[in-house]
């Protein structure tokens, strides 16, 4: 009789905690989507009625008060490009080195992931401090688009190797052994076979690098520079989207208006960049699955 009592008093503790479980994390989710939803309409509430044509494509004028973004939204768009123009191929091809021709465990292994994830760990007001010093005053680029996207490279170098490396490492176990079996050098392995069927696991550390380096301010504030004319080369300073937000939020006397229509051109910018990885893998995908 008391043990039918025990199984049954677990039998209602436990439902009751899969009751309690189901509707904490349904708060949870409502919780987030109410704090998205109130941080959207917030800068749309304030930004929106000065989000025009001329705003996207005119400069800056009276400190950011008037003018537009133009200028700005170019030197964003450079800073990017040099930041993956280099982490791309430096975070895909040590991820691989760890994967393929490094064994698991090894003191080598170790060392190189656990500076990896220290790397994560580092503030990004050192980057910004270590990008002015290095890359402005010893390499010689000074304030300027090139030095600005070369610290944001290093910043999310972490990123990009962590998620290419787990992606790698989460392939089917048979796929080297079959493709040893089929002849194949483990060179060609790779660059055939594995990369492309890691390759949204890639994509998304590009994305969440992305993400990351467009929303990036301190780094740049000591790399990039202030400049609000329209570049001309990358070896010109540039104000990225992000300095600009910060810069009218802080330092420009009625300038959260001006702000929020900047957030929301970076919010879009950022989606826009997102959605085109993402579909740029998954065409990459069914062009491979159509040829095999």
């Amino acid at each position: 009789m008391s043990s039918s009592l025990t199984r049954t008093s677990r039998r209602t503790a436990g439902i009751w905690f899969d009751r309690s479980l189901r509707f904490g994390g349904g708060f949870a989710a409502l919780l987030s989507v109410v704090l998205f939803s109130w941080l959207i309409w917030d800068l749309v509430r304030l930004g929106l009625p000065l989000l025009t044509w001329e705003f996207l494509i005119g400069g800056v004028e009276d400190a950011g008060r008037a003018g537009g973004v133009g200028p700005l939204l170019v030197s964003t768009i450079w800073i990017l490009f040099c930041c993956l123009a280099l982490v791309i191929p430096l975070g895909t091809g040590c991820a691989l080195w760890l994967s393929e021709f490094v064994r698991r465990g090894s003191v080598v292994a170790r060392l190189v992931t656990g500076s990896v994830d220290l790397l994560a760990s580092v503030p990004s007001i050192v980057f910004g401090l270590f990008g002015m010093v290095f890359f402005g005053q010893i390499v010689g680029m000074g304030f300027s688009i090139l030095s600005g996207g070369l610290t944001l490279a290093c910043m999310i170098l972490p990123i990009l190797v962590r998620t290419t490396l787990t992606a790698l490492e989460s392939l089917p176990p048979d796929l080297r052994p079959a493709s040893a079996a089929l002849g194949l050098t483990r060179t060609t392995a790779t660059v055939k076979i594995l990369l492309p069927a890691a390759l949204p696991g890639i994509v998304v550390g590009i994305t969440l690098g992305i993400g990351r380096a467009l929303s990036e301010t301190a780094a740049l504030i000591f790399t990039s520079g202030y400049s609000t004319r329209m570049p001309e080369s990358f070896f010109d300073s540039g104000r990225a989207l992000s300095v600009h937000i910060y810069d009218l939020a802080l330092n420009v006397a009625n300038g959260a208006p001006m702000a929020s229509s900047s957030a929301l051109v970076l919010l879009a910018f950022i989606l826009v960049v997102n959605t085109a990885a993402v579909a740029l893998s998954e065409h990459w995908l069914r062009r491979r699955q159509s040829f095999s």
